[in-house]
């Protein structure tokens, strides 16, 4: 199953980090419960569990940026007491977050010596510096230009970046919070090689992921958690992703998408030789053209920042292209005075998931049921002629957390306190449950666990076969072959393929995504 795996400390070594009954609580919210965790010296440890469950909880607890209401933490053996992150990093604990903190205006070398200056002059703490850091380089096999800016890195090179940042400081425990929701495959394949290069070393790995093939890939042990508590943990090897999504979730889940031949109808959306240039003057979509039909999902690969946002944003109509035409149903878009496009777009029924969902799909400040209507909020269905019709919204809202198993199921909740895949899942109850006919979607199913992403893929499924026209896009290439009944390929603002059939497979694609294959029928 997994031949490249490590096994167990060596005998007598104490575990290089222990959770000894820790528990937290956020007002009615039990995130952790009385959690037990052993994680062996050089050796990579996955976490897994729907959302909610309390696992990145938890390594914000170890990391330093929670305070547990009780329980005991142990490095190498000996209680810590783990205050902030500068503790967490005295204690040899480094984090590299899903969303990095780097700053894209610096080089890699200002980045990683950022609050950890050596010395009074910053060229002689960048000496020094530029000497350990090639050191760990050889080390670990993490080659990176030092003096490269951030802003001009790919995402793969900017992760090696996180992961040089806390082995300067010191790291002997590295946790990794969905390190490859935004890498290719073969950037994957990379990342997987360092931390197998680290557990060899002698460090050891946390790794969340909600990519169950991932663990499999990677692991040696995995801990499943559902509901604050940890369910069970078990040797890697010794367990199928079947056995693992099912103790996550309680139940079966279907791990593959189960779908019929699609039957195409007219065409929804037409993009004809489409280009954006930004604010700053740089192209960002170029001669993109494609359509989609109605009863059809077309699904668009690609690294995120190749062009899929901005693309998104013209056809939604939160941007104005620079050039192109698109086409709704046959016909442009008219706008009647005193309208956004966007909002004309809605009411031709076409629904947009925006790929961030924190700053294009609700807004963090308000209570869910406010969020749960943005964009609709004229609708005469929430207002009684000039006051709105606030017990009309909360049985709104109330109806799809319920549809979406939106937890915690309270209208009156703030945005912000949900945690990321519930506010997914509540932006998209918001679009599909308008009966769209296009429906545009970005990573839908980003932070979200396996039992909703089931749901959900399901729901895109229906769609399809009620005729609607979906064009999806993911950085996730399983969600994209499951799903998509035709598959573009962008890189650098351009389509530079389209596959379908036994011609779409990983590898391939993944080499288009990174520039390095163009397939032979371009669009």
């Amino acid at each position: 199953m997994n031949d490249e795996q490590g096994l167990t400390a060596p005998s007598g070594e104490p575990p290089a980090v222990e959770l000894i009954g820790l528990d937290k609580r956020f007002g009615a919210v039990h995130a952790n419960r009385a959690v037990d965790l052993s994680v062996a010296a050089a050796s990579i440890h996955g976490i897994v569990g729907e959302n909610g469950a309390g696992k990145t909880t938890l390594m914000n607890i170890l990391y330093g940026l929670y305070q547990a209401d009780a329980g005991e933490i142990r490095v190498r053996g000996e209680p810590v007491e783990i205050k902030d992150s500068q503790a967490a990093l005295k204690a040899g604990i480094g984090m590299v977050h899903q969303h990095f903190m780097l700053v894209d205006n610096f080089t890699v070398l200002e980045n990683i010596v950022l609050g950890a200056e050596r010395g009074l002059l910053l060229e002689g703490g960048f000496a020094a510096a530029r000497r350990v850091l090639a050191e760990l380089e050889a080390d670990y096999a993490l080659k990176v230009d030092l003096d490269a800016v951030i802003a001009d890195l790919p995402v793969g090179v900017q992760q090696r970046v996180e992961i040089l940042k806390a082995l300067y400081r010191g790291a002997r425990v590295l946790i990794l919070d969905e390190p490859t929701s935004v890498l290719t495959p073969q950037e994957t394949d990379d990342l997987f090689r360092v931390l197998r290069r680290l557990r060899a070393e002698g460090k050891s790995i946390i790794l969340i992921t909600h990519k169950l093939q991932e663990i499999m890939a990677v692991t040696d042990r995995v801990t499943v958690m559902r509901d604050g508590a940890v369910v069970e943990t078990l040797a890697t090897r010794g367990t199928t992703r079947e056995h693992l999504a099912q103790l996550m979730v309680g139940r079966e889940v279907l791990l593959r998408v189960e779908k019929g031949a699609a039957t195409p109808g007219a065409a929804v959306l037409e993009v004809d030789n489409l280009s954006v240039i930004d604010e700053a003057g740089v192209t960002r979509v170029q001669g993109v053209s494609f359509a989609v039909r109605a009863g059809e999902i077309v699904g668009i690969a690609g690294v995120s920042g190749n062009g899929q946002s901005e693309l998104l944003e013209v056809l939604a109509g939160l941007r104005r292209p620079t050039s192109g035409r698109v086409r709704y149903g046959g016909h442009g878009l008219a706008v009647p005075h005193g309208m956004s496009a966007a909002r004309a777009l809605r009411r031709m029924g076409v629904v947009h998931v925006p790929e961030d969902r924190l700053r294009r799909g609700l807004v963090k400040g308000f209570e869910a049921h406010e969020s749960a209507i943005l964009g609709y909020q004229d609708d005469p269905a929430y207002n009684d002629r000039v006051l709105i019709d606030r017990p009309a919204i909360l049985a709104h809202c109330a109806h799809l957390m319920a549809a979406f198993d939106v937890r915690p199921a309270d209208p009156r909740l703030g945005s912000g306190a949900l945690s990321g895949g519930n506010q997914q899942k509540l932006v998209l109850a918001r679009e599909i449950e308008r009966d769209p006919r296009l429906l545009l979607i970005g990573q839908p199913t980003r932070g979200v666990d396996i039992g909703a992403i089931e749901f959900i893929h399901r729901r895109l499924i229906e769609l399809r076969d009620a005729g609607k026209a979906i064009l999806l896009v993911s950085a996730e290439l399983e969600e994209i072959l499951g799903l998509a009944d035709r598959i573009l390929v962008m890189c650098a603002g351009r389509i530079v393929g389209e596959l379908s059939g036994p011609e779409a497979e990983p590898r391939r694609i993944g080499l288009m995504m990174a520039g390095i294959e163009a397939a032979a029928n371009p669009t």
